[in-house]
């Protein structure tokens, strides 16, 4: 079946192209579908792109089947991109691939409106005059760098886009860090009040999600290193100069989230003391409930016995001898219980 015949899906054209752009030296994007990309890029039509300074950015949805389809038939893109595509490993990084370059996002998805922690992969391959973004399910950061390239914001080569995404991402997970800071301050001075029901469950959830952020979101030191190192010729010192700073800034938030995810930690184990400390009043109580109670278990005991010579059975008083005798007993029990408890 051609591509082209393909019925479209929600929020894409016919090759699941959700949004593209032509970017021009110093102007903002101007909208562009696959066709016209294509013609752009060099598929046989005239208008071939070769003014210096002008690229192209398409976003596509993965889960369009016509869309993988597409983009090994029409963009010369490199097979490394396609293998990135199904492999295992999903972790952030940037690295070379010859003359282009192949970026593995993760980010948070875009629930419309919904706050979610849920976290999905985008894959990027970056050349001299093109830009290829592919997702499975919306992002919050490629939401943000569209909306920002509807505004009219000016980028001066494809590689700007990346670093903008990976401040967008960055902007993202300030974010969560900051609402889980209120929720983290708000179980704190519960804490401190003594009221602890829920706390438990609910730290725990903010430390699973802010782990998983933290390993899925963090970028690869090593590939930043290389491409830094040995960049494409076509990428600019500006456009490095501010991948330096993005990362620069990728690592103090993810240092924030560490600290929180720490603090979480030391909550967690200040709950757990607490509920400890509090079982141990109760087993404690419990026990000395026992222990009051046992001297008039042993005096039912050894009057329950049906045996002869049982003392006071006949004299008039004798009920209320023993009701003294036991009560002695418990007393004196308590205050040695009581004692032990307050020397501790």
């Amino acid at each position: 079946m051609n591509a082209e015949r393909v019925e479209p899906g929600y929020g894409s054209d016919p090759v699941g192209l959700i949004a593209g752009y032509h970017f021009k030296p110093g102007q903002p994007g101007t909208p562009i579908d696959s066709h016209a990309a294509a013609a752009w890029l060099g598929d046989g039509a005239p208008g071939r792109g070769d003014a210096p300074g002008e690229f192209v950015w398409l976003h596509f949805n993965l889960a369009h089947s016509a869309c993988e389809r597409w983009l090994k038939s029409r963009l010369a893109l490199p097979d490394d991109f396609f293998e990135a595509l199904r492999q295992g490993s999903r972790s952030t990084r940037i690295e070379r691939l010859d003359e282009a370059l192949l970026a593995v996002v993760n980010d948070v998805i875009y629930n419309f409106g919904v706050a979610s922690n849920d976290v999905a992969t985008m894959w990027a391959c970056a050349d001299r005059r093109l830009l290829v973004t592919a997702r499975p399910k919306p992002l919050r950061a490629v939401d943000k760098l569209r909306a920002a390239v509807r505004a009219g914001e000016a980028f001066r080569s494809p590689f700007a886009l990346v670093v903008h995404l990976l401040r967008d991402q960055a902007d993202v997970l300030v974010q969560i860090v900051r609402e889980t800071s209120v929720g983290v301050d708000r179980i704190e001075d519960q804490l401190l009040a003594q009221r602890l029901l829920g706390n438990r469950a609910e730290l725990g959830t903010m430390r699973r999600a802010l782990v998983r952020l933290q390993r899925l979101l963090a970028p690869e030191p090593g590939a930043l290193f290389r491409l830094l190192n040995k960049a494409p010729p076509w990428l600019q010192e500006a456009d490095l100069q501010e991948l330096r700073e993005a990362t620069e800034e990728f690592s103090l938030v993810l240092a924030d989230l560490a600290g929180l995810v720490e603090r979480i930690k030391l909550l967690q184990e200040e709950l757990a003391a607490a509920v400890n400390e509090q079982t141990n009043r109760t087993l404690f109580t419990l026990t000395l409930v026992t222990v009051l109670a046992l001297p008039i278990n042993i005096v039912a005991g050894f009057f329950g016995m049906n045996v002869g010579g049982i003392p006071f059975a006949d004299h008039p008083h004798g009920f209320w001898v023993l009701v003294a005798l036991v009560a002695g007993f418990s007393a004196l029990a308590g205050r040695l219980a009581f004692r032990r408890r307050d020397g501790r």
